[in-house]
C-alpha cells in the first residue's frame, strides 16, 4: 500500500512486488494509478492522483477500506502517513504488518519547504517518537539504508533492504546500446527539485556550453522552480519529463556520465545506500559524479567508479565533467568498475533475498 507513490515506483513495483510475484506470492498493490489492472503478475488497485497534500490525507480512509477488502495475509505499507491506517489494520484484522521506510523521515522533515521553519524541529522529534512507539505494532520493519535503522529500536524484526540495482540492467543496457552521440550525454534521473542540485547541474551545463548535453529525466517538484530552471537553461539542456522505467534504461544506454548529486541536508548526507539511481548508473557502466559526503565518497572511491564534488559549486561540477570527457579511457574504466561492483555486491538479487526471508518468516503457520 502507498498513498504517496505511483503504482510503478521503482522500489515498490519493479523491485519488491515483482520479486514477490516471482517467489510465488499473490501480490496486490494499492497505489496511485489511472485504472485497475494486472501488470507483470501484480494486481494494481488504483487510487486517483490527489490535487494536493490535503486531499491526499483526506483519502487515507479509502486506503484502509481497500486494504481490508483484500483480506491479505500480510499488509506491506510504504508511507509514514499510513502509520495510523496500518495500526487500525492490525487491530481490525490481526494480520501481519510490514512498514517499509524509504527515507530518514525525521531528518527529511527538517528541510520540508511547505512546513514553517519554527515547526520543523518539533515535528521532526514528534515523528521520530511516533515511529518508535508504533514500532512494536508491526511484525517487520524494512528500511532502505543503515542510516535509517540507527534511529529505530534494535530488533530482529528490523531489516535493511538497500535500493541496489538488478543485475538484469547490465544485460538490458548492453542490448540497448546505440551509436555514438554528437555530444557526450550527462544524465540525471529523478525528481527535479532544489535539493537534488538541478539548479547547479544546469549551471554546470551552461559552463560546458557545446561540450556536453545534459538530459534531465523526471518531473519538477514546484512550478516556480521549473520556471526558473527553464529560464536559465542553455540549448544543451534537454527536459524529457517523467518517463517509464523501460524508457529510463534506454536513456542510460545513450549516456556517458551519470549524475547523482544532493545538497548537504540531514536526510541526504548518509543516503548513499538508498539512492537507487547511483547504482543504476553503475549497472549501466557509467562513471558517476556524486556529492562529496563521506558515505558517498566511500562508495565511489572504494570502487573507483567516478568522482565526488562539492554539490553547491557548479564550476567544480563542470570541471569534473570536463575531466571525464577529456579522459575517455579512465572514464571507461570507472564505468566498468561500477558495473563490476553491482554484479558482485550492490545488486537487488542479494537484497531481495532479505525481503523474501522476511515474508517466509511471517508466513510460517499461516
Amino acid at each position: 500500500m502507498s498513498s504517496v507513490h505511483t503504482a510503478f515506483d521503482t522500489r515498490i513495483f519493479h523491485r519488491e512486488a515483482t520479486s514477490l510475484v516471482g517467489a510465488g506470492y499473490d501480490v496486490t498493490l494499492i497505489a496511485q494509478h489511472e485504472k485497475n489492472e494486472v501488470v507483470n503478475g501484480v494486481k494494481i488497485v488504483a487510487l486517483s492522483k490527489p490535487k494536493n497534500r490535503l486531499r491526499r490525507m483526506m483519502g487515507l480512509c479509502k486506503v484502509f477500506r481497500l486494504a481490508v477488502k483484500q483480506n491479505a495475509d500480510v499488509y506491506h505499507f510504504h508511507d509514514p502517513e499510513l502509520i495510523p491506517i496500518a495500526v487500525l489494520l492490525k487491530l481490525a484484522t490481526r494480520k501481519r504488518i510490514i512498514y517499509d521506510i524509504h527515507e530518514d523521515v525525521p531528518k527529511q522533515i527538517l528541510t520540508k519547504e511547505w512546513l514553517p521553519r519554527y515547526l520543523r524541529g518539533p515535528v521532526s522529534r514528534i515523528t521520530a517518537f511516533f515511529e518508535t512507539i508504533t514500532f512494536p505494532v508491526f511484525n517487520a520493519v524494512v528500511v532502505a539504508g543503515d542510516d535509517i535503522a540507527q534511529h529505530l529500536p534494535r530488533s530482529p524484526k528490523l531489516v535493511v533492504v538497500g535500493n541496489y540495482a538488478p543485475t538484469e540492467i547490465v544485460r538490458r543496457i548492453e542490448a540497448l546500446k546505440v551509436g555514438i552521440e554528437d555530444l557526450p550525454i550527462l544524465i540525471y534521473a529523478g525528481e527535479l527539485a532544489t535539493d537534488r542540485c538541478v539548479r547547479e547541474l544546469v549551471q554546470a551545463a551552461n559552463f560546458l556550453q557545446r561540450r556536453a548535453k545534459l538530459v534531465l529525466l523526471g518531473s519538477f517538484s514546484e512550478p516556480l522552480f521549473e520556471k526558473e530552471i527553464r529560464a536559465i537553461a542553455g540549448s544543451n539542456v534537454e527536459f524529457v519529463g517523467q518517463v517509464s522505467y523501460e524508457a529510463v534504461l534506454s536513456y542510460l544506454a545513450r549516456a556517458n556520465i551519470g549524475l547523482a548529486l544532493f545538497h548537504p541536508s540531514p536526510n541526504s548526507t548518509e543516503a548513499s545506500q538508498r539512492n537507487r539511481k547511483l547504482y543504476e548508473y553503475m549497472a549501466a557502466g557509467l562513471p558517476v559524479i556524486t556529492s562529496n559526503f563521506p558515505s558517498w565518497q566511500e562508495i565511489v572511491e572504494r570502487n573507483n567508479c567516478g568522482l565526488t564534488v562539492n554539490p553547491l559549486d557548479p564550476a567544480e561540477i563542470a570541471r569534473a565533467i570536463k575531466y571525464l570527457i577529456s579522459h575517455p579511457e579512465e572514464a571507461k574504466r570507472m564505468g566498468e568498475n561500477g558495473r563490476k561492483a553491482v554484479l558482485e555486491k550492490y545488486n537487488w538479487e542479494t537484497e531481495s533475498k532479505k525481503l523474501l526471508n522476511v515474508y517466509a518468516n511471517l508466513m510460517k503457520g499461516v
